[in-house]
């Protein structure tokens, strides 16, 4: 804090400690021609009688203990001003003292499954467990908690993966993140009629009802431009993360209307690196998990073999 805010706190201070020990003596001694403790002229019920009787001289040494105390922690601790208090203490050390030991206790956790691929740390009770706290915590909040995602974000537990379903595509995606960009493209398919033609030439690839003439010319203007991400027979690319259009799996959604918001305005979809934000082996753990959720019947099959 600023010097002008920093003695600002330590005159507070000192007033109220001040104020604090001035009111214990003021209150606490007797001056002549005060009343007897018994005479104070307040009865009732004809044997009901107030007194004023001076505190008990131990209560008010524990009051002034209590203020002693009081200097001793400003002396110990920080609180006056901009002193930093002769123990050095700061919340931010105390804070990284406990996520030391915490880091400690976590590395001596996952030692274990240091070094192993994700779909070996998947078939390890303990490490699905793990990776179901830090998908929870982490991830749910775009994936939800069932991982089966919702408008814009994937849904984790089928077998349709836009970068790759691999243990290594997986970790990679958790690791390092993901970023999906598609353009704006009303403009370079032709305007508004050319964006209506590849709507719904889009839609005819997952076997929608369409006009077969509107499907035709948006088919040709689709080879011209959306060929290069999706590919030529609109299977996709999963090195760009370009969906397969062929299927019935949308992110976005299969209504003619909003296929062709995603034309005209694209799409940008993000997924951060938590390698950072997790560190490495938690962040494997997460991907393990994330793994497991479609992958984990195909291997149990495959182990029962």
């Amino acid at each position: 804090m600023s010097n002008a805010w920093s003695w600002y706190v330590i005159a507070i201070v000192v007033l109220n400690v001040a104020g604090c020990v001035w009111l214990l003596w003021w209150t606490g001694k007797r001056r002549p021609g005060d009343p007897a403790p018994t005479d104070t002229s307040h009865v009732w019920d004809g044997d009901i009688t107030e007194y004023n009787k001076p505190m008990p001289r131990w209560w008010i040494i524990l009051f002034y203990l209590t203020i002693v105390f009081a200097i001793g922690y400003l002396y110990w601790y920080p609180g006056f001003g901009n002193y930093e208090g002769s123990s050095g203490w700061t919340s931010v050390k105390e804070l990284k003292a406990a996520q030391a030991e915490a880091d400690a206790r976590l590395a001596k956790t996952f030692a274990r499954f240091d070094g192993m691929s994700i779909d070996q740390i998947a078939r390890d009770p303990d490490a699905l467990r793990i990776g179901r706290s830090v998908f929870g915590n982490y991830c749910s909040t775009c994936h939800g908690s069932d991982a089966r995602g919702a408008k814009g974000f994937p849904n984790l537990t089928d077998d349709i993966w836009h970068w790759g379903g691999s243990p290594q595509q997986i970790e990679q995606t958790v690791l390092h993140g993901r970023t999906a960009a598609m353009p704006p493209l009303a403009a370079a398919v032709g305007g508004d009629a050319g964006v209506t033609e590849v709507a719904v030439y889009v839609q005819s690839l997952s076997g929608q009802k369409v006009d077969p003439a509107l499907a035709a010319a948006g088919k040709t203007r689709f080879a011209g431009i959306c060929a290069a991400c999706h590919g030529p027979d609109a299977k996709g690319n999963q090195a760009l993360g370009a969906p397969d259009l062929t299927d019935d799996y949308w992110l976005y959604g299969s209504d003619f209307d909003t296929i062709r918001e995603g034309i005209v305005n694209g799409h940008n979809g993000n997924m951060p690196a938590h390698g950072p934000i997790l560190g490495e082996t938690r962040a494997r753990m997460a991907a393990a998990y994330v793994y497991s959720l479609s992958h984990g019947k195909k291997d149990a099959t495959r182990e029962d073999r």
